[in-house]
């Protein structure tokens, strides 16, 4: 575990570049330039646009910039984001279609806390709002929660979703993406339990590490790798004076940056390369596809020291998941318990991170529901991200993910056929 000046110099690091960039910029742009015809300047122009841009998103949550969605009617309809349960480390949030009446299929998009804003499932909630009423766990950067709010860890996590399910009551619909799978289907195992009312109609897992030994991945094969106590001394840092949470143990989101962008250098120094020269020649746009993306995978927030690390031992070294022995607030969560919501599982065949079988097997661990409650799609050629957010998702998943949802709504659960 690092001291506090040490995120300070992190913070230092990304203004100093970013105080670059702007520099470069406004230096290359000096009209007296105009007058030497010289490649050089517009080439400065362009890296210092391109290099301020990239290291300010990196401190600003993007906004979720749904603004409007088409009606039956072909109609525009204004979309409202509004804040339906406010918690100190997650919100639960609906996007109102003003003027539509509520729609009968309700999804819960629970989005994952790893690195990015829940900003990351903008295009997936878009796409399901024509259709559906659709809340999404809106989690909050860590170094922004006052250390007197208390501790954050993956039963708290799990408590919340717990919390947002009971808010949203039994009709609702879960779509849990990537790293929140595992405690989604927690949560469901945990209702079934101690409030059975409360469940959900249906649980669909996308990509996400149910089992993580079930195929290696790098991010695997690095829990296995690495000892908790060495990744306490390189991951956590202490947040620093210039934000709300100062003093709390964290992962800080610059250093999970670095790891992401280090684990494809190759593409994102061409990517970046290519944006430099496309605006040196003017031919960049402020929302072409560069600016698109990676004004969201720039943007990354702080995680909980104990959220990060309790994920790492419980989920990927113990399993505990997996082996059927997830404790939450002291009671064993059986996940066999679960027996009225159907489950269905999605998988990219060319995920790099939660390969092929590792969601999957959430299927082997509902003992207590019927297979015709049980669904699995495995989606050929699609990565990771393109099973919730890609042509894959649009095209092919997403219906299926719909058909899943009708087929299981209604006041009696009906049984799954083959979808």
């Amino acid at each position: 575990m690092k001291p506090m000046y040490s995120y300070d110099l992190m913070e230092s690091a990304r203004n100093t570049n970013e105080w670059l960039g702007a520099s470069a910029r406004a230096f290359a742009s000096y009209p007296m330039w105009g007058m030497v015809p010289h490649p050089a300047f517009k080439l400065l122009s362009a890296w210092g646009r391109v290099t301020e841009r990239s290291f300010a998103r990196m401190v600003i949550k993007p906004d979720w910039g749904i603004r409007t969605v088409v009606g039956e009617d072909g109609r525009d309809l204004l979309v409202e984001v509004e804040t339906l349960v406010e918690k100190p480390f997650g919100n639960l949030v609906h996007f109102r279609v003003n003027g539509r009446a509520p729609m009968r299929r309700r999804v819960l998009l629970v989005a994952p806390m790893s690195g990015h804003y829940a900003t990351l499932l903008r295009s997936t909630a878009q796409s399901l709002l024509p259709d559906c009423e659709v809340y999404v766990t809106d989690w909050h950067n860590a170094r922004d929660v006052p250390v007197s709010l208390g501790k954050f860890d993956i039963e708290d996590y799990t408590l919340y979703l717990v919390d947002f399910l009971r808010e949203l009551g039994p009709d609702t619909h879960v779509i849990a993406i990537c790293q929140p799978a595992p405690l989604a289907l927690a949560a469901t195992a945990y209702l079934a339990a101690e409030d059975p009312e409360a469940q959900p109609r249906s649980l669909t897992l996308i990509g996400g590490p149910i089992d993580p030994d079930a195929a290696a991945t790098e991010v695997t094969d690095f829990g296995r790798r690495v000892t908790m106590g060495q990744l306490e001394h390189l991951a956590i840092q202490r947040v620093g004076f210039k934000y709300a949470g100062v003093g709390r143990l964290v992962y800080p989101g610059l250093l999970q940056l670095a790891g992401f962008m280090s684990m494809n250098a190759d593409r994102h120094s061409k990517a970046f390369t290519d944006k430099i020269l496309a605006a040196a020649k003017g031919e960049d746009s402020e929302r072409d596809a560069h600016n698109r993306f990676y004004d969201e995978y720039l943007a990354v927030m702080d995680m909980t020291a104990e959220f990060y690390l309790s994920t790492v031992e419980r989920i990927f070294k113990n399993r505990e998941i997996a082996q059927n022995e997830f404790v939450v607030a002291g009671k064993r969560v059986d996940i066999g318990a679960i027996t009225t919501v159907a489950v269905k599982t999605v998988e990219g065949a060319n995920d790099d991170i939660s390969a092929p079988g590792q969601c999957i097997a959430a299927l082997d661990l509902c003992t207590g529901l019927p297979d015709s409650m049980k669904a699995h799609h495995l989606e050929p050629g699609a990565g990771h991200y393109g099973i919730f957010a890609g042509k894959s998702w649009r095209n092919n998943i997403r219906p299926l993910v719909l058909r899943f949802i009708d087929a299981n709504s209604g006041p009696v659960r009906a049984k799954l056929q083959a979808v």
